[in-house]
């Protein structure tokens, strides 16, 4: 393993990677490793002062030392979004690409396979997953969130260099195997978060899970109206970006509803075969009063 060094790190994600079929996976990642590349060079940032590891769904630099932090800062805040929005304009909804990013500072080694080892490493990619960036992202309109490490704010951003204003970062703190990590967000905590611990903020977009139950995860379930209020009728609003509305709404104004499958839940008195006799109340309280 060779010694350890100083290097700037920079991680970015696609967000929803995992959603999209092979053919749309491969297109995300050819703009992955483009809009990467152009960033760096518009920080100055040539090959020679790099080294790129290949995630799946995420691109991780090791950034020689010596390169401008600074330039590479202000690239990431608005090379990237400009990138992006040029990107996302020609794209088709199912090729929309939103990226999650951390830029911090630490000694990173290489071992005898060419990995890379370092504490300082493993802090980054926890950032990168955590759940405050992820809700950073899914609340905002644009398209990109930046996190960046404390040891790299303390060292450069909270010096109000030109074009990386300190006040645009706000602090908020990790939950993480190996205790909590503090770092910086650029731009609003998620209203999910908060400053101080963010191991409650859930995200499962990407992942198929939670959410609305038949939705995608990403976005809350519609609204229900109010006992004794009018009936909505209307369909299910459309999901972000174009994703699938979030599951069936009934609406029952008179008639005789109808439902099929084989499964009742619960309490099964007055069921028998494919009839259920008696009063059927949804919406009653506990005693099976009718709202």
């Amino acid at each position: 393993m060779t010694d350890p060094v100083i290097r700037t790190i920079l991680l970015l994600d696609i967000e929803r990677f995992s959603d999209r079929d092979d053919v749309e996976q491969a297109y995300l990642r050819r703009m992955l490793y483009d809009i990467t590349d152009r960033t760096l060079e518009s920080a100055g940032i040539d090959e020679t002062r790099r080294l790129r590891a290949d995630r799946g769904d995420s691109v991780m630099e090791l950034i020689d030392a010596g390169a401008p932090v600074t330039a590479l800062l202000r690239a990431l805040l608005t090379e990237v979004p400009a990138q992006l929005r040029t990107v996302n304009r020609m794209a088709s909804r199912s090729a929309q690409i939103r990226l999650r990013g951390v830029l911090a500072t630490g000694w990173v080694a290489v071992d005898e396979h060419d990995g890379w080892v370092g504490t300082d490493l493993n802090h980054a990619c926890r950032l990168l997953d955590a759940n405050v960036l992820r809700a950073a992202l899914r609340e905002r309109t644009g398209d990109f969130a930046l996190c960046v490490s404390s040891a790299l704010y303390e060292g450069v951003v909270r010096h109000d260099h030109p074009g990386i204003p300190a006040t645009d970062f706000r602090s908020v703190t990790v939950d993480s195997k190996n205790g909590p990590l503090t770092a910086w967000l650029h731009g609003p905590v998620p209203s999910a978060a908060g400053t101080a611990d963010a191991k409650n903020v859930t995200d499962h977009r990407g992942r198929g899970e939670g959410g609305a139950p038949g939705g995608s995860g990403d976005r809350p379930a519609p609204r229900v109206p109010m006992q004794g209020g009018p009936p909505e009728d209307r369909p299910a609003p459309d999901g972000h970006r174009g994703a699938p509305a979030p599951g069936a709404v009934f609406n029952f104004n008179g008639g005789t509803p109808s439902f099929g499958g084989s499964l009742v839940a619960g309490d099964q008195h007055g069921v028998s075969g494919g009839t259920v006799t008696g009063d059927v109340s949804l919406g009653g309280n506990e005693r099976g009063e009718r709202a």
